[in-house]
């Protein structure tokens, strides 16, 4: 039990958090009343009227036969139930991380972190997906010092036929109870996480897919019942049996009780003289019929909850479920940013006020929905600019790619083939030994030992031998003046005399020396990448 004094805080609807009431159950059920857990049935019945009623009712404020109808779907039909689990699971199998701005302490992270890390957290987070069907979802927080925290040690889902809007604004949601039958009583503070996802405007308890749904599931309802009932009828050929002028009565009975008895015996007799003929019936056209009406109604029921059909129904192609999984993942991202944001607001902010005090800025839930990496696209996009000079991060292209980095002594992915000099792939160069796989390893020895570069040899002999000077300065002297003097000539005459006298007394002496040192080096260069190349000592 919580006795300590409580930091006082505000919740969204103004309230503070009392010692008395963290520690202990607030909307425990009851085995008769307003919070009771059994005795509901809408489906059995249930039409148009009655439907539009119960969503009229629940429109009002007297929910408990819309939610318990949304529970009943959740059973009966099964593909309303395996869509709205695909979605609930695409969240739930994301994992919640902790952002935070750099002002928050280091303890306070790491108390929300051990916090989220708690596998009753992961089961909580879970039930509150529920929402994305009913509306809303509630669970219970049952709060306790453990660990050197006042931190929750249960959390309890509650139905959420327990609980009931206000009667003025149908937003604040309180618990029934016969103290309050019309407005219910108001939830404590910090007791309660409560996830509304926005999935469309509206009031709160309009939001959830149930509410759309109810109308294909009734279609639906009454299509199977009327397959049913038409497969019964035609599902086995139409039996006639034929007597002649002269039957008698018991000679009718005994041919009705033979035609009766091939429906479910597949064999009769009848005294000679008596026909019995099979009738030809196009049963199939009930596939036509009421299959392609449920067949509609389910893929209508696909765009409501997964925002489109193609992964979900027969006849897509990869390319097609692709694109339409796009649009799947905007809504998914959508549902892990409201998951997110209603476990900050009614658990990470408590916590963190009840056991630091209230806080300037606090942590944050993230479900964070990564989209699909295109790899292809990446590989052209950076095979393309590297060459022009971009930096591009190694730890990213591995992170993007879903590569770790490889450990000390981790055996390495190589190339299986080397390009020779006509263009042609070779094999591997053989080792010492003979053995390929050492081919590499000898080679790149041997360009180590040279001082070969990775590149084109001669480029880096030419660029040694420059160093760091630049040609400017060995042709600068060469050409001093004769910019001045074209400038003075008066025709193009003159101009070539200017030439042909500046060339004659040029000294390209330096200049020349240098390009003799380049060919050189290119000219050694060269050769000694022949023989590595040809797999030579």
């Amino acid at each position: 039990m919580v006795k300590a004094a409580i930091v006082r805080f505000q919740d969204r609807w103004g309230r503070s958090p009392e010692a008395s009431s963290l520690g202990s159950e607030f909307a425990t059920p009851q085995e008769w009343g307003p919070r009771r857990v059994i005795g509901d049935a809408v489906v059995s019945g249930l039409g148009p009227e009655r439907l539009a009623a119960i969503l009229r009712q629940s429109a009002d404020g007297d929910t408990r036969s819309y939610l318990t109808l949304a529970m009943e779907m959740d059973e009966r039909y099964l593909h309303y139930a395996s869509q709205l689990q695909t979605r609930r699971l695409a969240i739930e199998g994301i994992p919640v991380t902790i952002e935070h701005d750099d002002k928050v302490p280091k303890k306070i992270v790491d108390a929300v972190n051990d916090l989220v890390e708690d596998t009753r957290f992961e089961e909580m987070a879970g039930t509150l997906t529920d929402a994305i069907g009913k509306g809303y979802a509630v669970s219970e927080i049952i709060w306790d010092y453990e660990r050197g925290f006042l931190r929750p040690v249960d959390y309890r889902w509650r139905d959420q036929r327990f609980f009931q809007y206000d009667e003025a604004t149908r937003t604040e949601l309180r618990l029934r109870d016969n103290g309050d039958p019309r407005n219910g009583l108001a939830l404590p503070a910090a007791k309660f996480l409560i996830h509304e996802p926005r999935t469309r405007m509206g009031l709160p308890i309009r939001r959830g897919m149930a509410r759309p749904a109810a109308w294909a599931f009734l279609i639906q309802s009454f299509a199977l019942k009327d397959w049913a009932s038409f497969a019964e009828i035609y599902g086995v050929p139409l039996r006639v049996g034929k007597f002649g002028p002269n039957a008698s009565e018991a000679d009718k009975r005994i041919l009705l009780q033979a035609v009766r008895a091939i429906a479910n015996d597949a064999a009769a007799i009848i005294p000679a003289g008596m026909e019995m003929e099979f009738a030809k019936v196009e049963g199939q056209h009930g596939a036509g019929v009421f299959g392609g009406l449920i067949d509609y109604v389910d893929k209508q029921v696909s765009k409501l909850v997964l925002g489109q059909t193609m992964t979900s129904d027969d006849g897509s192609s990869k390319a097609q479920a692709t694109v339409h999984n796009d649009v799947r993942l905007d809504i998914q991202m959508a549902d892990g940013k409201q998951l997110g944001q209603t476990i900050t607001r009614d658990l990470v902010v408590p916590f963190v006020a009840l056991n630091f005090g209230p806080q300037e800025l606090y942590p944050r839930a993230v479900y964070q929905v990564a989209a699909p990496e295109d790899l292809e696209g990446l590989k052209n996009y950076v095979t393309s600019l590297v060459p022009l000079g971009l930096k591009v991060s190694q730890r990213e292209m591995r992170e993007r790619g879903g590569l770790s980095e490889p450990e000390d002594g981790e055996e390495l992915l190589r190339p299986a083939t080397l390009p020779t000099e006509g263009g042609e792939k070779d094999k591997k160069p053989e080792g010492p030994a003979g053995d390929p796989a050492k081919g590499d390893a000898s080679r790149t020895a041997r360009l180590a030992a040279v001082g070969a570069p990775a590149g084109d040899a001669i480029d880096q002999a030419v660029a040694e031998v420059l160093g760091e000077e630049d040609w400017e300065p060995l042709v600068a002297p060469m050409i001093a003046g004769l910019e001045a003097k074209l400038s003075a000539a008066a025709d193009l005459d003159e101009a070539r005399a200017i030439l042909a006298a500046h060339l004659a007394a040029m000294d390209p002496s330096a200049l020349a020396e240098k390009l003799t040192q380049a060919v050189f080096a290119a000219r050694i260069a060269g050769e000694a990448e022949e023989p590595l190349i040809d797999g030579g000592a």
